[in-house]
C-alpha cells in the first residue's frame, strides 16, 4: 500500500467511515478544502525556550479542575517515564490534558516538548464521530460535547497524534477527555489558554494562526542554524492550530516526521464511498447502544434508590 502506512490507513478508515456513510458524499468530497477559520487563533511552541518546568501542566490542571497528579508538578522524575519498551513517552489522559516530555537527541542537552491536542484545521476526531460530538470553533479550538457522545471511541483511534483520552474510571458516564484550548473560560473571550499565560520562558506564543506562521518563519530566517527550517503544523495533515519550532529534526522529539499534508480522511475518501454502511458503523452502533443501556440502568437505579428513601421517610 504505497504512500500510506498500514496504521495510518486503519486510522483513516475509522476517521472517515462513519462520516462518509452517514453524511453522504458531500462531506467526503469537501475533505481537505478547509484551511481553518481566517481569524482562528493558535499557539506557536518554541522548543528552544522550554525548560521543562511543567508550569503549563499545573496551570491546565487548575483551569480545568482536574485531580491532583500522583507526583507533584515540581517532581522531575516524571521525565524518566516511558512506555512500550522505552519508545513511548507520557501522553495526555483523563487526568492530564497536557504533559511535558524530555528528549536527549544525540546525547546533547535535553529538549522539552509540551504535548496536547493540536486542534487540527480538519480534525480526524471530528470526521470519525458519527454523532457530531466534536466541533471546530471559529476561534480555532476543537471542542467535545459529552452529552451526545455514545462512547464508540472512534476518535481515539482516528487521531494521528494519539491525543484523546477516555475516562475508563467512570463506569456509568465515561467520556472523552482532551485539551479544549480553554475555549469556554478563555479562548472565546480572546484570552490565551492558561498554559500560555503561565509560561515563564515565553516558549508558547498565542495569537492569530496566520500571524504565528509569519512569526515562526521569521524566527527561522533571523536565527539561521538555531532551528530546523520547518514549521511543524503549518501544513501537516491539513494544518493545526498548535505549531512547533525545533532545533533538531522533529522525529528526535517524538513527532511523526512524515505525516503528509492532507487530512487523514483524504487518503481514503474514495475507498470509503464504497464501504457498506453496516460494515462501517456497526461496531460503533453496538458500543453506543450498550453505553446508552448502561446509562438508562444507572438512571433507573437512582430513581429506585430515591423512591426507597422517600418511602422510608414516609414510614417514619
Amino acid at each position: 500500500m504505497s504512500g500510506i502506512s498500514r496504521r495510518r490507513f486503519l486510522a483513516a478508515s475509522v476517521a472517515g467511515c462513519a462520516a462518509t456513510t452517514l453524511a453522504g458524499p458531500k462531506k467526503a468530497l469537501a475533505a481537505g478544502s478547509f484551511t481553518g477559520y481566517p481569524d482562528g487563533m493558535g499557539v506557536l511552541v518554541d522548543l528552544t525556550r522550554c525548560i521543562g518546568c511543567r508550569s503549563c501542566e499545573a496551570a491546565c490542571n487548575k483551569e480545568q479542575n482536574l485531580p491532583a497528579p500522583e507526583k507533584p508538578f515540581d517532581d522531575k522524575s516524571v521525565f524518566d517515564e516511558t512506555f512500550h519498551g522505552g519508545k513511548q513517552k507520557r501522553r495526555p489522559d483523563e487526568n492530564a490534558y497536557t504533559v511535558v516530555n524530555r528528549y536527549n537527541p544525540d546525547g546533547s542537552d535535553p529538549l522539552y516538548r509540551k504535548v496536547q491536542c493540536n486542534h487540527c484545521n480538519e480534525p480526524a476526531c471530528l470526521s470519525s464521530c458519527f454523532v457530531n460530538a466534536y466541533t471546530k470553533t471559529k476561534e480555532g479550538a476543537v471542542v467535545y460535547n459529552p452529552n451526545v457522545c455514545v462512547g464508540c471511541r472512534n476518535c481515539l483511534i482516528a487521531c494521528p497524534f494519539s491525543i484523546p483520552g477516555y475516562s475508563y474510571s467512570s463506569a456509568f458516564d465515561p467520556v472523552v477527555k482532551k485539551c479544549i484550548f480553554c475555549h469556554e473560560t478563555r479562548l472565546k473571550n480572546g484570552l490565551p489558554p492558561a498554559c500560555v499565560d503561565v509560561c515563564p520562558q515565553e516558549a508558547l506564543t498565542f495569537g492569530k494562526r496566520k500571524e504565528l506562521i509569519k512569526i515562526g518563519h521569521q524566527r527561522i530566517q533571523t536565527h539561521p542554524g538555531r532551528y530546523v527550517d520547518h514549521l511543524y503544523g503549518e501544513k501537516e495533515l491539513g494544518g493545526t492550530s498548535w505549531m512547533y519550532l525545533s532545533p533538531v529534526n522533529f522525529d528526535e522529539v517524538g513527532f511523526d516526521p512524515n505525516p503528509g499534508n492532507e487530512p487523514i480522511i483524504n487518503n481514503v475518501k474514495d475507498f470509503l464511498g464504497t464501504v457498506p454502511m453496516v460494515l462501517a458503523i456497526w461496531p460503533a452502533m453496538f458500543t453506543g447502544f450498550h453505553l446508552l443501556a448502561k446509562k438508562k440502568e444507572h438512571a433507573e437505579h437512582n430513581q429506585d434508590t430515591e423512591k426507597q428513601h422517600d418511602d422510608e421517610g414516609g414510614d417514619q
